[in-house]
């Protein structure tokens, strides 16, 4: 079963967003394997989720894929241009990233957080913004539905809405690729699911953008997600379209307790079995 994949759809030549083959990276200090021989493409308009129990290489997984660090062997190839021969700079530009744990000064509002997304800095450059950015900044936060944050300081703003500023934020440098680390991390339910229409309505409206979301609960998956990865201690388990990779073998073999799947008008959820006690 380990590195099963399942068939989808897919055009094989359309160039891909993210090519990893054969990646393995160890760590250093130990010569601990992290990754191991890992697979994996991902290509225009295909929205992933990533899952994976906890210790499976997912932190190193989204640094390699946010070009943040390089692979110990094997090639890692994003937005068409190979790690180890690009300026790495130039290409994270190009590439969105939304995590929870991002640090952001909690005084400046939320227009002026999106604004930072164009020159890439904790601070709005604001010699760089002109009226057309500003403009931009707007619609994008009308875009994930929080317009009416724009005057608000981003600190008093909710955990949901803090998610969908950021998103924003990440939007401002027109990503070919989306990288969302637990988004939900933290939030109520009401917040959970504004993020989810959101990050829905945003991959149904662009249709060439590629989103990675990693998340612990199935729940958190908006409808639009086509492709699932399982990552079991730095292997991939399975991965392909959701429909085959989201179910109650895989998602046991992944997590190591009987876990049962379920979708209901595009949505999923899971739950573990209670055990029987002999």
């Amino acid at each position: 079963m380990a590195g099963q994949t399942v068939e989808s759809p897919v055009d094989e030549y359309e160039a891909a967003v993210l090519r990893l083959q054969d990646v393995s990276v160890r760590r250093h200090t130990t010569d601990h394997l992290i990754l191991d021989g890992v697979d994996w493409t991902v290509r225009p308009g295909e929205h992933w989720a990533l899952l994976r129990a906890n210790g499976a290489g997912k932190t190193t997984l989204l640094r390699l894929l946010g070009a943040l660090m390089h692979p110990t062997t094997g090639a890692v190839e994003v937005l068409g241009s190979r790690l180890g021969r690009v300026d790495v700079r130039e290409l994270r530009a190009r590439i969105g990233h939304v995590s929870s744990a991002q640090r952001v000064p909690q005084d400046l509002t939320a227009h002026a957080v999106v604004l930072t997304g164009h020159s890439g800095t904790v601070q709005p450059l604001w010699r760089t913004c002109d009226d057309e950015v500003r403009l931009r900044a707007h619609d994008l936060l009308t875009e994930l539905g929080v317009e009416e944050l724009a005057d608000r300081p981003y600190g008093v703003c909710s955990g949901g809405q803090r998610a969908r500023v950021l998103i924003a934020r990440a939007l401002m440098a027109d990503p070919a690729l989306l990288l969302l680390d637990e988004p939900f991390n933290a939030l109520d339910l009401p917040s959970r699911e504004d993020l989810v229409e959101a990050t829905h309505r945003l991959a149904e409206g662009r249709r060439r953008l590629a989103t990675v979301t990693v998340t612990h609960h199935l729940e958190e998956l908006f409808p639009a997600v086509s492709h699932g990865l399982l990552l079991r201690e730095g292997r991939v388990l399975s991965q392909g379209a959701v429909n085959g990779v989201l179910t109650d073998s895989l998602m046991t073999a992944c997590f190591g307790r009987d876990i049962t799947v379920s979708r209901r008008d595009g949505r999923w959820s899971a739950y573990s079995s209670r055990r029987s006690h002999a």
